[in-house]
């Protein structure tokens, strides 16, 4: 089984570290890349066997893997077209493109669509995907593995469930940090150091996230918990209700998923 990753970037790299480190190709992985970055990709990466010209490696690949910026999309179907076989599988993790997009530019029909986001660097990912009608079932699988070797996999029905998985899971990384950055924020007004702060806000995070789930509890049911009358926690909550906090971190998932239809549009 032969893989090309299409695009070296941090989310090409990612994966093609993700797959070689859990062993699920016996032959070497291909990474096409242009440039400086694939000047320094063939000084840094070992692992993996780095080609400027498509000619040399899409046309013996199994799977090709494409992690180029949404809009590189057709510059990057123009430069592989050629050169592309009918049975190949194509994963791609660009954001916004849909799988007819995909299937025109390339001419192939074996194609999965997947919305990862930024944990997959340490294999602590979530990625949402669906794929065309055309995959056997051990394609399917071996597809599944790939996706995996980043962290969890959810397969939904519909492209419309990946473009609001972009909202939720794909985007939704910066919308924790953008929490974190403001309690970090308030702890360094409250005095505390740049390290004290982030250790603070860090672990209790890490702690609420590892609490919710290791027990059946809602996170309304955990807030009551923590909440009690006349307490601090209440005041804050109170305060965060008032600023319409909750609607706004919704709205911002709407408005991500918007921007993810539009993507998929241009």
């Amino acid at each position: 089984m032969k893989l090309v990753v299409i695009g070296g970037g941090n989310m090409g790299l990612t994966y093609a570290k993700g797959i070689h480190q859990a062993g699920l190709l016996t032959e070497k992985i291909s990474i096409l890349e242009t440039g400086d970055v694939f000047t320094q990709l063939v000084k840094t990466e070992p692992d993996f066997n780095v080609y400027e010209n498509a000619e040399d490696c899409i046309k013996n690949a199994d799977i090709l893997l494409i992690a180029v910026k949404p809009f590189h999309a057709k510059d990057v179907f123009e430069s592989i077209k050629n050169y592309t076989t009918k049975n190949q599988v194509v994963i791609s993790v660009m954001a916004g493109i849909k799988i007819s997009t995909i299937e025109s530019g390339l001419d192939l029909e074996k194609i999965v669509r997947s919305m990862p986001n930024l944990p997959a660097m340490i294999g602590k990912g979530m990625t949402a995907f669906t794929s065309s009608k055309n995959l056997s079932s051990e394609e399917e699988k071996i597809v599944v593995q790939i996706l995996e070797s980043t962290g969890e996999v959810i397969q939904v029905k519909t492209e419309d469930d990946i473009d609001k998985s972009t909202g939720l899971s794909g985007s939704g990384t910066a919308y924790i940090l953008y929490f974190m950055e403001g309690l970090i924020n308030a702890a360094k007004e409250f005095g505390f150091s740049e390290e004290e702060a982030k250790k603070i806000v860090s672990q209790t995070f890490d702690g609420a996230v590892e609490l919710y789930r290791r027990n059946d509890l809602s996170t309304s049911e955990w807030i009551e918990k923590v909440c009690s009358k006349g307490g601090t926690t209440i005041e804050a909550i109170n305060s965060f209700e008032s600023n319409n906090v909750k609607d706004s971190i919704k709205k911002g998932a709407f408005a991500a998923y918007k921007r993810a239809l539009e993507l998929g549009n241009s």
